[in-house]
């Protein structure tokens, strides 16, 4: 039985309404790990979240600062679903200039395939630490 507009509604749950992650057990994850907190502490999946928490998001490297808006424990449209948060000016500039970055660097992890070479390995390890 969805809500909707309820009081509060578990972290998990949020995150996947709010389109952070595909599923909820993703999302689960994320949490038990790390990758999300809860004004600036580390939380469990089914702490009950409130408009105006703060929310740090860490996804495959790129960060989110947010504020939470409103609630919902049903996930909708992305247009939707951005109306949920709010994100700071400083976090926005921040992810954009890691996917500017990303975009720039070749990494040269990314063409191999399957187990690397020793060539491979030293190109790894010179990339990883090129003081070496």
């Amino acid at each position: 039985m969805e809500r909707e507009h309820p009081g509060t509604v578990r972290l998990d749950k949020w995150l996947w309404a709010a389109r952070f992650y595909k599923t909820r057990s993703a999302a689960q994850q994320a949490i038990e790990g790390g990758k999300v907190k809860l004004n600036g502490e580390r939380t469990k999946p089914a702490k009950s979240l409130q408009p105006g928490d703060r929310l740090h998001i860490n996804i495959r490297g790129y960060e989110w600062e947010i504020e939470v808006l409103a609630l919902s424990d049903k996930r909708g449209p992305a247009v939707v679903a951005r109306t949920l948060y709010s994100e700071g000016e400083e976090s926005t500039q921040k992810r954009a200039l890691e996917v500017e970055k990303r975009r720039r660097v070749n990494e040269p992890a990314s063409t191999i395939k399957g187990r690397p070479t020793k060539r491979d390995r030293r190109a790894l390890d010179d990339f990883n630490d090129p003081d070496a």
